[in-house]
């Protein structure tokens, strides 16, 4: 016997959730612990415990809403992702993962069914990392790969005389649950939207992400001599004329490779009008899908450094200043989400997961899968993020049973 999801109970959860933090653009902007953030938070424990759930939340402020399992003493199947939105956020980024392991309690509730294991659907804390630095930061923190303490205090991007931790005190989300307690989930499911045109394009309502791609971010610094703009070309040391050089190396680099990379927060001194820059900073982030990619990329942006530096008598330095590992997700899962879309009939195919999401700090320590919908156009992180109704229902035909599986079946 099987259980009748309702897609349009999720989409309809999902426009009702879009109405926290809307803007005029049709966007959201909720940041994290945030009041809009509350206000959705409060929604969502609404929500679980209307179907049936018992709702904690840990000290990094972490949801965890459970749906109690037949067997007691199994150990819970967990869905989720996250509520937080960038400053100009879209609907469905993080929402959408989380609000489709809500729809499956629902469902179980209103049949009066229970899994063999409890099912656990989490609202991960400052996944988007727009207020607080770095992103996926309570999610790392219930991992292990992130102190906690670190993320506790970590200012505000706005206002750095708040911590996270104040603002989690003043959400009036402050938790007491341990938030290792989440590595003792048995699986981890993530739904999201692809972030990227791929499933659109090739008109596929269902990828099966078979790895977050590592991630490598540095600080690039460029030291030359300053002076009049009006001394002569020869002979000069414009570090930004070298810094211009790199950036656009890293775009030759990743076209050539198969990969990604992009310039970003470009710094200079003096900056003057009229003196020629000695010193410019920028970030540089470059990612690859094959699992020696960010060597070939790093050797090959090297390998320009030391042409740059012996034709312009610049100095470069680059510093590693954080990244993310490359993670497997695990097969028996991602097997029963490909079930699960061919029980429902809907075209799937594998791919990387360029960017990371929480399910990246989670497959870490615990088996975990993770499942992209398309969105339109490939955009998000945008007041025009949207999806339609058929890739919602989609998303939901195909991990709905596939949650459910892992939780060893209906009791």
């Amino acid at each position: 016997m099987s259980i009748a999801l309702n897609p349009e109970r999720l989409w309809n959860s999902l426009q009702e959730m879009a109405r926290i933090g809307a803007t005029p653009e049709g966007g959201v902007r909720r940041l994290a612990l945030s009041p809009e953030d509350a206000q959705a938070r409060a929604l969502l424990r609404d929500w679980a415990e209307a179907a049936g759930c018992t709702v904690t939340v840990d000290r990094l402020g972490s949801m965890y809403c459970t749906h109690p399992g037949a067997d007691a003493d199994a150990k819970p199947v967990a869905v989720g992702s996250h509520l937080d939105s960038v400053p100009t956020g879209g609907k469905y980024d993080g929402p959408y993962g989380v609000l489709l392991g809500l729809e499956i309690v629902r469902a179980l509730h209103q049949a009066g069914r229970r899994t063999r294991a409890p099912i656990t659907v989490v609202n991960w804390t400052n996944e988007e990392g727009s207020r607080f630095s770095p992103a996926m930061s309570a999610s790392g923190g219930a991992m292990g790969v992130i102190e906690e303490a670190k993320v506790l205090a970590a200012p505000d991007n706005f206002d750095p005389a708040i911590t996270y931790g104040d603002a989690l005190r003043a959400s009036g989300w402050a938790g007491t649950a341990d938030p290792a307690r989440a590595r003792d989930f048995a699986a981890y499911f993530e739904a999201h939207i692809e972030q990227g045109p791929i499933l659109e394009r090739e008109g596929i309502p269902i990828g099966i992400v078979t790895h977050c791609i590592g991630v490598e971010q540095w600080d690039v610094v460029v030291t030359g001599t300053d002076g009049h703009v009006g001394y002569p070309m020869a002979g000069r040391r414009d570090a930004l004329a070298a810094a211009s050089e790199l950036v656009l190396a890293l775009e030759r680099i990743a076209t050539e490779t198969g990969g990604m990379a992009t310039a970003t927060r470009i710094t200079l001194a003096p900056d003057a009008r009229g003196n020629i820059p000695s010193m410019v900073r920028f970030a540089a982030n470059i990612r690859h899908p094959d699992a020696d990619g960010n060597a070939r990329m790093e050797a090959a942006f090297r390998a320009t450094v030391v042409d740059l530096v012996a034709r312009r008598g610049v100095a470069v330095e680059i510093i590693r200043v954080g990244g993310y590992p490359r993670v497997p997700f695990a097969p028996p899962l991602l097997d029963a989400l490909r079930r699960g879309a061919q029980g429902a009939q809907l075209k799937h195919r594998d791919m990387p997961g360029p960017i990371p999401q929480d399910a990246l700090h989670v497959g870490i320590v615990v088996p975990s899968a993770l499942m992209f919908i398309p969105c339109h156009g490939g955009v998000s992180h945008h007041p025009s993020e949207s999806i339609s109704r058929d890739w919602c229902a989609a998303g939901l035909a195909a991990m709905g049973p596939a949650v459910i599986e892992a939780a060893g079946g209906l009791a």
